[in-house]
């Protein structure tokens, strides 16, 4: 009878046995979690403060063109974007060439409402679509609008636009080392601007500064440059 109906005492001894290989699990599983919880706890301010920052450059294409464009250089936010596009509007502080995300209360848009020093340079990127070069205006158009009598000082020439030219009340100077070509609007009821041009494959970058920095003109020629080699890298 025993045989085929364990007594209580066998059954206490299978409940102990079960308990006794429970417990280790038991032990087990508390300590996973005490475990993980702590991980957790340790972690839980870095996941809450962590957050993803713009990149230090986005790399933009215009014209086919690959420019690598600091992040808080971008003027306009529909255009702080990777990719192809059309055009790109630009700005850096000047002369530290550095581009923050600080308030811009002045622009080139807004600059004769707001008569306030410039500190930045502004440059626009643009697809050129195969239209006249800089340096073809400069060799082929410029020359038949400009005075004969160019005047020089400290290395920059200016030559006056005729005033019955497409470019009337604007001078064109010329500067060698570092090569400098402006066209600079004359000072009026608000000051004079610039405008220098120059062209990497399929981009015409497009550079404006107040005409009063030309008392200067090899460090606005050199930022330039420097601006250039920044956007595009080397150049063969």
């Amino acid at each position: 009878m025993s045989l085929l109906f364990p007594t209580q005492t066998t059954m206490r001894r299978r409940r102990r046995k079960r308990r006794s290989h429970l417990v280790p699990i038991v032990l087990g599983g508390l300590f996973a979690a005490s475990a993980i919880a702590t991980v957790a706890y340790l972690l839980w301010p870095t996941w809450q403060s962590a957050k993803v920052g713009d990149p230090d450059r986005i790399p933009v294409s215009v014209g086919a063109t690959l420019f690598n464009v600091p992040t808080y250089a971008f003027r306009r936010k529909v255009q702080k974007h990777s990719g192809p596009q059309e055009r790109v509007d630009l700005s850096y502080n000047y002369p530290s060439l550095e581009a923050t995300d600080a308030p811009r209360h002045v622009s080139v848009e807004t600059f004769d409402e707001n008569q306030q020093p410039i500190d930045r340079i502004f440059l626009s990127i643009s697809a050129h679509h195969d239209a006249l070069s800089p340096d073809t205006r400069l060799r082929t158009i410029y020359p038949r609008y400009v005075e004969q009598a160019p005047t020089a000082e400290d290395g920059l020439t200016t030559r006056p636009f005729r005033d019955n030219s497409p470019y009337s009340h604007e001078d064109l100077f010329l500067g060698d080392a570092p090569t400098l070509v402006a066209r600079c609007t004359r000072d009026a009821a608000t000051p004079g601007m610039c405008l220098s041009e120059r062209r990497i494959d399929g981009a015409d970058l497009t550079f404006r500064f107040p005409r009063a920095w030309l008392e200067q003109w090899r460090e606005v020629g050199n930022a330039m440059d420097r601006l250039t080699a920044q956007l595009s890298g080397p150049r063969g």
